[in-house]
């Protein structure tokens, strides 16, 4: 699943080098043995954006760092693009992510799939594993609420999911790591909000096409069934 999301990587025009940052050395082993670059980190990081920032540090001929996280073997290497070129285009903005529309009750009501909230100009507002926005009228009966989103698709399409896709600019990323965690990162368990906290500008872009975050085991195992009829 590793070497599929570098193979994804790889395949964007924006991208010129993919690097595996990993504390574990069967990963580490196992990506290297597929021919591709990887670099074994500290094991005592509190997230994967300070692991990110470790490698980052010795890469100073680059300005744009993208973090692929190594649970989206389905990424498409134009959503990489797309968030890249979002960044660029917004000068204000030290960081760029991406979210897909929300297709399904069950994925509004899911802790594991994390909704976003963008403004007009498309930079995030929050992000949640919450059902956020919350919409007032139809959440009034909780119980009856998976059922007033089945039943009504426009409710569906006021969430959006957001992905494991993050672009920084090198030297915010650097600086980004040693701010103290946050309490509301530590509550949602959602790095990013230690970034909103502190009143920083996230670029919200919309993904080229769904991907799937590998969090239980029936994604692995959805993931598996995509990855080898892709591969027949």
């Amino acid at each position: 699943m590793i070497c599929w999301v570098v193979e994804r990587s790889l395949a964007a025009r924006s991208v010129k080098r993919a690097i595996v940052a990993t504390d574990d050395q069967r990963v580490l082993s196992a990506v290297r043995a597929e021919g591709y670059e990887a670099v074994l980190t500290r094991s005592d990081h509190a997230s994967g954006t300070d692991r990110l920032a470790e490698v980052a540090r010795s890469l100073t001929d680059a300005e744009i760092i993208v973090n692929v996280q190594g649970d989206e073997p389905l990424i498409a290497p134009e959503t990489i693009d797309r968030a890249v070129a979002g960044l660029v285009a917004d000068a204000e903005c030290e960081i760029a992510t991406t979210w897909e529309p929300i297709e399904s009750a069950a994925e509004v009501l899911n802790p594991n799939v994390v909704k976003v909230v963008i403004d007009g100009q498309d930079r995030a507002l929050y992000f949640s594993r919450a059902p956020i926005p919350c919409a007032y009228e139809a959440a009034q009966e909780a119980d009856d609420f998976r059922a007033r989103l089945e039943s009504n698709p426009a409710l569906l399409n006021l969430f959006r999911k957001h992905t494991g896709l993050y672009v920084y600019r090198r030297d915010f990323l650097l600086q980004f790591a040693r701010w103290p965690q946050t309490q509301l990162e530590l509550t949602e368990r959602l790095e990013q909000l230690r970034a909103l906290e502190r009143g920083v500008k996230i670029k919200v872009v919309q993904a080229h096409s769904r991907s799937i975050g590998v969090d239980t085991i029936e994604d692995l195992e959805r993931a598996r069934l995509l990855l080898e009829a892709h591969a027949s």
